[in-house]
């Protein structure tokens, strides 16, 4: 697609990520113009607080999309349509997610989300309409599998239907009128992290310790090399706990 394309995909696109937003139940944390603050810490400020993201410029955002989702699934090769589905897909539910799907649509093996030339090549040679119809169709049915779907479903339907009509429209040629969405769509709609999962991590790494220390002495090692199993499980599982409740706060920063 020309860059003209692309700015109107983007226009777009953000019209439907709005502002700035820090839901609880968003697994993306402080989010602004559609940009979580993991990404923005690993394009623009490493150690970003949710202020900076509050305080992000258009510039910024407009060069990690282009980077991290319209560049990174080749959406300059993609049939005219398809691009912009692919495109909104992978910024609300990651490009792991949306590539695995457009390769799935096109019956190829879904085992990565990569963009090569044999994903290209077939998605130039499929029918653009049916594929968009496709992808739109799946993106839909995830959604509603989520469980925040009854947090921001009614945004995310919505979202994923004007996505739609307007790929469709691309791909048949018809001329689209300059709006897009009526409303900001919020929350990412991505598999949410599990709360205790990390948790689960440490108490995993303790459990599995205990089970080392206990084997090494039912083989006759000495109380020494026991007390040292039991003592590294005991840090790893400490370290990781601590580590955990550092990831925590980063993520979730108060607003200055």
């Amino acid at each position: 697609m020309t860059k003209a394309s692309y700015d109107e995909a983007l226009r777009r696109l953000l019209l439907h990520e709005g502002g700035y937003t820090n839901h609880p139940s968003d697994p993306g944390g402080p989010t602004n113009l559609g940009i979580t603050i993991v990404d923005y810490r690993k394009y623009v400020k490493l150690n970003a607080t949710a202020a900076d993201v509050k305080a992000m410029t258009l510039d910024e955002a407009r060069q990690i999309y282009r980077a991290k989702y319209w560049d990174a699934q080749r959406c300059d090769d993609l049939p005219a349509g398809v691009d912009y589905a692919i495109f909104d897909y992978g910024v609300n539910s990651g490009c792991g997610r949306s590539g695995k799907v457009l390769r799935r649509c096109l019956k190829l093996v879904d085992n990565t989300s990569v963009a090569n030339d044999a994903v290209i090549a077939a998605a130039n040679a499929a029918n653009a309409k049916v594929l968009v119809a496709a992808i739109c169709d799946e993106r839909l049915r995830f959604l509603q599998s989520l469980r925040t779907w009854d947090v921001f479903g009614k945004g995310w339907g919505r979202r994923v239907a004007e996505v739609k009509a307007y790929s469709l429209a691309l791909a048949t040629g018809l001329p689209v009128k300059s709006e897009a969405a009526t409303a900001p769509a919020a929350g990412k709609g991505a598999v949410p992290v599990a709360k205790g999962a990390q948790q689960g991590s440490v108490g995993a790494i303790a459990a599995a310790g205990a089970a080392a220390a206990q084997q090494a002495h039912a083989s006759g090692a000495g109380a020494w090399m026991v007390a040292a199993i039991a003592v590294a499980a005991l840090a790893l599982a400490v370290g990781g706990w601590l580590f955990w409740q550092w990831r925590q706060q980063r993520q979730q920063v108060a607003v200055a």
